[in-house]
């Protein structure tokens, strides 16, 4: 058993080995991704089919795949299902790369017109706060005022809210309405306001807790 991992002008290609059978998959020139099944002894692959024993009877039963054009139908269905479990088996793969990295953008000081804006804390009460209430399901429906957050967030004079919502905005977790004064969440304020809250309860404050 091997594997081997390649770049090339074509493309990258990984090759999963099993003695005579491998399982390549390779992106072509950067654009289509492709996975292939190929074997050198269809002999390793058994299947139901006709077999012939010694004093000259057939039976049906579970046996070596034999080389021969007639095999190529089942030897064509197998090496699929090989090609559509090792997909299944590729998409479990969690690549927490780009949430690590967003997370890190989130938390950065920006700045915008020469003025430093510093990042947001999810173990900050104050911006935990703001994160939740920006998280109201209304929102998404009409939009994000400053005299709405004045409301929910009755602890922040206006000049606070229109630096928080600068804040957020340089940051890309909102973006502003044509000819309005409204923001909405974007695709990332979204998804970091949701993971970022559930990983900190489910995840970091129960592993915290004392065990009872």
């Amino acid at each position: 058993m091997g594997n081997r991992y390649n770049v090339r002008i074509e493309g990258t290609r990984i090759r999963r080995q099993m003695g005579k059978t491998t399982v390549k998959m390779y992106d072509k020139f950067g654009q289509i991704l492709r996975i292939e099944t190929a074997t050198l002894d269809v002999t390793a692959f058994r299947h139901y089919r006709e077999v012939g024993q010694r004093d000259g009877y057939k039976t049906l039963g579970n046996a070596a795949m034999k080389k021969t054009i007639y095999s190529l139908r089942e030897l064509q269905r197998i090496l699929v299902e090989v090609n559509r479990r090792y997909l299944e088996f590729i998409s479990a793969f969690e690549d927490p790369s780009q949430g690590e990295r967003k997370l890190r953008q989130l938390s950065q000081t920006v700045r915008d017109n020469g003025r430093a804006l510093k990042g947001f804390n999810l173990f900050d009460e104050a911006d935990e706060k703001l994160f939740i209430t920006l998280g109201r399901g209304e929102f998404n429906i009409s939009g994000i005022q400053n005299r709405t957050l004045r409301k929910l967030l009755p602890e922040f004079n206006t000049g606070q809210i229109s630096r928080t919502l600068r804040r957020l905005r340089t940051h890309r977790m909102i973006r502003k309405a044509r000819n309005s004064y409204r923001y909405y969440l974007t695709a990332m304020g979204k998804r970091v306001i949701a993971l970022g809250l559930k990983i900190k309860n489910l995840f970091i404050i129960s592993e915290l807790a004392p065990a009872t």
